[in-house]
């Protein structure tokens, strides 16, 4: 089974339907698959309430969990907490922030504003995750991502060390925008042993830690 909970539809930058992507990881092999578009404070009403709708239809008819969610993506570091409430409380069932990456100006503190929130789930592409990123990531539950898109993937195994070392929870997230984006078993695997997690925690990197994320996953009453 595959898990991504990582992913763009042409709410924002990626190209399909969130109803084309999610029947698309359904033919991939997917068991979940959360649509997490970029949102600021302006957009994210309206973002959620397309989200959800199509979500819920696709839970509905067919055997996958689709979940809401965003991407808070270049919002200042200092407004993370109360967006990521914000979110939630508009019906977003999982928050991801869009973390520092070296490949996109991202402000500064973004990486310990995410880590530091009760209401952010996944901190994404952290890029450099320093010590003090990564144990507050441990202490609060937020999952740290190990990227498998090629713009945001060159710090994973950085990330990865540093987050197992902390004792904070990972994932592998595709970041789709495409089609070609969807995750596989043979990405999954190769971008795990590149990033120089040991075999014997690969399982629990790609079932363990999707079922602890999924444990807390609160869908919106109809």
């Amino acid at each position: 089974m595959i898990y991504d909970f990582h992913s763009h539809t042409y709410l924002s930058d990626g190209s399909l339907s969130a109803l084309e992507l999610i029947r698309r990881a359904i033919v991939a092999g997917y068991r979940a698959i959360a649509i997490t578009d970029h949102v600021g404070e302006g957009s994210m009403a309206r973002v959620i309430s397309e989200i959800q709708q199509d979500c819920s239809l696709a839970r509905a008819h067919w055997d996958i969990l689709a979940i809401p969610g965003v991407e808070l993506t270049h919002v200042p570091p200092a407004a993370i907490d109360g967006l990521a409430k914000k979110a939630k409380g508009l019906g977003a069932s999982l928050v991801v922030v869009h973390g520092e990456t070296l490949s996109e100006p991202v402000m500064p503190g973004t990486n310990l504003a995410a880590a530091g929130s009760p209401f952010v789930d996944i901190l994404a592409h952290p890029g450099v995750l320093s010590p003090e990123e990564a144990a507050s990531a441990a202490k609060n539950g937020v999952f740290i991502e190990i990227t498998t898109r090629k713009s945001h993937s060159r710090r994973n195994a950085e990330v990865a060390k540093a987050a197992l070392k902390a004792g904070a929870l990972t994932l592998v997230n595709s970041d789709t925008h495409e089609p070609e984006d969807l995750l596989n078993p043979e990405l999954i695997a190769a971008t795990l042993r590149a990033s120089g997690v040991h075999d014997n925690l690969i399982a629990e990197t790609l079932e363990g830690n999707p079922a602890k994320l999924l444990e807390r996953v609160r869908f919106p009453k109809k």
